[in-house]
């Protein structure tokens, strides 16, 4: 790495080497609370920096993949005990360039460790099956085998934990693979590479690419030496990404948008519904594909809801998330901010009542940064933009239902199926909601968010493509099976003719 006079400078990461870009450019990335503060200056690559490194993963593919897979699991524990050893700075370093509440970030890292330390595991759980043959001494068995060279490309919003969770399975699956991070974010990749390199990972296995996602995202989608593609992110380039790796036959993975909504039922325990609402609709700013953008309520409760959601809203503190005792921090970007406060005057000219919040904060500690308050929008319908699209940020729209049925109704009815969660003590509402509701996680009595790192996560329907991330599907994405049939009579036998 080297230093200017403003900022740090920082490299790409190619065949086991730090280097600057072929094209020499740079671009700065700001602190969001203090767009000001310029943390870094990151290489603004272009498509041969991208066909450099897939040419050094193709190259560390063979001597990766005939790597015992313990002794791949062994690299990534040595990883995670140098993320433990690093971990304060790594969440320091989310705040920084991402903007989340310390105490948000700090969990990120926590999730990150998990995920390494489950992968790591993985290495001795590659498992394949052996099945009896339908021939004499025939031996039939499944083996699996690594992709090849796969690309990896991730978000903003969680600049750790999901390149996290897609390098290590993908690496102890034998993969080789470049990275090519969100260019709002690219210094929590660095470090997470320079983890990977200190923890002994040889040269080319994992390579590290910056830039914008036009160039340099489109040449790993495109190059016939890629043969995997895990990607996260917006819908509208996860459809394409899907649509055009299906052309090239490579195999896709894409998680993708959610417009989550919680069910709170005329029983519920309202001292742990309304939290979970709050958390789940302004815990790191609404920036999680997880998060909580609907709350619909039963009649019965509605008032009594609304009342203790506006409290609880009204308690929040918003400020620099470096400040522990802030609950809510800035969003991530210029871009981000517009983009929330154009959906929160769609809400509003829509004929949604803006029952609280929906402005930006200026002034003092705000003026530097991209602060906007939460917001609650209620009599909303459900064609309405704000009731159907991904708005990403701290806006939460609240709908009244009849019963349970109307309730899953109003869920369901949108092109998301990420998560959602109900709050009921009625065990049979419970167990009816989890049978109808169309979403890839389902939640019960807990806000929407999340998951444990041995449990798959994704979405149906425009949340998701692919196999799952996360758990045992989190390998089978990041391996080939092969089934294998081993003759092993004196003579020749009669075969089945029909295949």
């Amino acid at each position: 790495m080297t230093e200017n006079r403003t900022s740090r400078t920082y490299q790409n990461y190619i065949g086991g080497v730090w280097c600057d870009s072929v094209s020499g450019q740079l671009y700065p990335v700001v602190n969001p609370a203090h767009n000001t503060q310029v943390i870094g200056q990151f290489q603004a690559s272009l498509p041969q920096d991208a066909d450099n490194a897939i040419a050094a993963a193709g190259d560390a593919a063979s001597g990766w993949a005939s790597t015992p897979a313990p002794q791949r699991g062994a690299i990534l524990y040595r990883a995670l005990d140098i993320m433990a050893r690093r971990a304060e700075e790594l969440a320091r370093a989310i705040t920084l360039e991402e903007g989340k509440p310390i105490a948000d970030a700090a969990g990120e890292v926590k999730r990150a460790m998990n995920i390494i330390e489950y992968a790591a595991g993985e290495g001795r759980r590659l498992f394949g099956y052996t099945t009896p043959s339908e021939l004499p001494d025939t031996v039939a068995y499944t083996v699996k085998r690594p992709i090849g060279v796969v690309a990896i490309i991730t978000p903003w919003n969680f600049p750790l934990a999901i390149p996290a969770w897609k390098i290590a399975p993908a690496l102890v699956c034998g993969n080789t693979l470049v990275y090519k991070p969100a260019s709002a974010t690219p210094l929590s990749a660095v470090k997470l590479v320079e983890i990977f390199e200190e923890a002994g990972l040889p040269a080319g296995v994992l390579n590290l690419v910056t830039g914008p996602g036009a160039s340099v995202g489109n040449t790993l989608v495109e190059d016939e030496r890629v043969g995997g593609i895990s990607f996260t992110g917006s819908t509208e380039i996860g459809t394409a990404i899907t649509a055009r790796g299906s052309e090239l036959l490579k195999k896709v993975q894409c998680e993708m948008g959610g417009k989550n909504a919680a069910i709170i039922l005329n029983d519920a325990d309202l001292d742990k519904a309304v939290p979970g609402v709050v958390q789940g609709a302004f815990g790191s700013t609404g920036q999680r594909c997880t998060a909580t953008s609907r709350a619909i309520v039963e009649d019965g409760i509605y008032n009594e809801f609304m009342e203790s959601l506006m409290a609880q809203t009204k308690a929040l503190t918003i400020g620099d998330g470096m400040d522990a005792s802030k609950d809510v921090a800035p969003l991530a970007s210029r871009d981000q901010l517009d983009t929330v406060l154009e959906y929160i005057g769609i809400g509003t000219e829509e004929g949604a009542r803006l029952t609280f919040g929906g402005h930006q904060l200026r002034g003092g500690e705000f003026d530097e940064g991209y602060y906007v308050e939460p917001t609650i929008f209620t009599e909303v319908k459900t064609d309405m933009r704000i009731a159907r699209e991904e708005i990403f940020g701290p806006v939460l729209c609240v709908f009244r239902a009849s019963d349970l049925q109307e309730a899953v109704r109003i869920s369901n009815d949108v092109d998301f199926g990420l998560s959602s969660s109900v709050y009921t003590r009625d065990l049979v509402q419970a167990h009816e909601y989890i049978n109808t509701a169309k979403t890839g996680m389902v939640h019960v009595n807990a806000p929407t968010l999340g998951g444990e790192v041995h449990m798959p996560f994704g979405g149906l329907g425009a949340s998701g493509t692919g196999q799952r991330e996360q758990g045992t599907e989190g390998f089978d994405f990041f391996t080939e099976t092969i089934s294998v049939y081993i003759d092993h009579s004196a003579g020749a036998k009669e075969r089945s003719r029909f295949i």
